[in-house]
């Protein structure tokens, strides 16, 4: 009698064991965005949840967008950690917001297990090509040469205090040892259109966005903010080849609850790396000037936690807070 009950609780631990793995064949997993449908980060999702049906089954992607990604990265934190709930860890949510809100709804060093890193997308320097011509600034030199000359007499925009524009311009001003006022406006695309009429002299702008008025000659990119030349943008310099070491770009990934069982991360990891790998993929990610880089969830979760730090100092120099 008492073998058999030893056995019966053996077998119940056992299913219980890997009872979240088979739940992630056999129901559908949500994906939660956080950010509004439409976005790079939604479109990539989207994409991803369509190639790994095969492997997973259905994966629903699940946009809960609110305080600058927190309402759904927080939603995320939340769930049941059984590979059913994974969402979008980005820069904004896991590098830059931790040290911008004075209140978070999760803490994004211990709360997540990383799955892998999804895309990188460099950020632009980009500047009102009428104004360029006017100034004659033809590269980032010259543009930080009429500073040093010219005190005070340049300003540029951003899509708010806090956000990657005004981050990267204060990173920016600070190593070239020049001034320029910051005007922060509601959103990115407001600030792209300052720039377009001329309200503002010089952005730091997402290359996806910049992209379609860069090819149309209406702004003049002067450097990418990755450490290497971009493919996405021939021709144009890394700010690193004149500010050593200059790097601020826009990056997102999978994460799940932490405590999700290894096993589930390897399983949703090997299937969203195929995925990430697949030719039809680069070629989707592409049009939004998006580079795939499917990771291990170690080196995910290392990029994160050294990105955490390099924001943190970033952006206590910039004094910059959200309530």
């Amino acid at each position: 009698m008492h073998t058999r009950t030893f056995l019966l609780g053996a077998l119940t631990l056992a299913a219980a064991t890997v009872l979240p793995l088979a739940q992630a064949q056999d129901k559908p997993i949500r994906l939660i965005v956080p950010y509004a449908p439409g976005g790079p980060l939604d479109i990539t999702a989207r994409v991803l949840a369509e190639r790994v049906k095969d492997s997973l089954g259905t994966v629903i992607v699940d946009n809960k967008p609110g305080a600058g990604g927190n309402i759904g990265v927080g939603a995320v934190a939340k769930a049941a950690p059984d590979g059913l709930t994974i969402g979008i860890a980005a820069t904004a949510t896991h590098a830059v917001n931790p040290w911008l809100y004075a209140k978070m709804p999760f803490n994004a060093a211990t709360d997540f297990t990383p799955i892998t890193q999804m895309v990188r997308v460099p950020n632009v320097l980009v500047m009102n090509a009428d104004t360029a011509a006017r100034l004659k600034i033809n590269s980032v030199k010259d543009l930080i040469a009429y500073a040093r000359a010219n005190p005070a007499k340049l300003n540029y925009g951003s899509g708010g205090n806090g956000s990657a524009g005004h981050l990267a311009g204060e990173m920016f001003k600070k190593d070239a040892g020049i001034f320029a006022v910051h005007i922060p406006y509601n959103g990115g695309n407001p600030a792209q259109l300052a720039l377009l009429s001329g309200q503002v002299d010089f952005n730091f702008d997402n290359l996806s966005t910049a992209a379609p008025n860069i090819k149309a000659g209406k702004l003049k990119a002067l450097a990418v903010t990755t450490l290497t030349a971009s493919p996405a943008l021939p021709g144009v310099p890394p700010l690193a080849d004149t500010l050593k070491g200059f790097s601020i770009d826009t990056w997102w990934g999978l994460v799940a609850p932490a405590g999700t069982p290894k096993e589930v991360i390897t399983k949703l990891n090997s299937a969203f790396v195929a995925a990430l790998n697949a030719t039809e993929t680069k070629a989707r990610f592409a049009t939004l000037m998006a580079e795939p880089v499917a990771s291990t969830p170690e080196a995910f979760g290392a990029l994160m936690a050294s990105e955490r730090a390099k924001y943190q100092v970033v952006v206590k120099d910039t004094g910059a807070r959200v309530d």
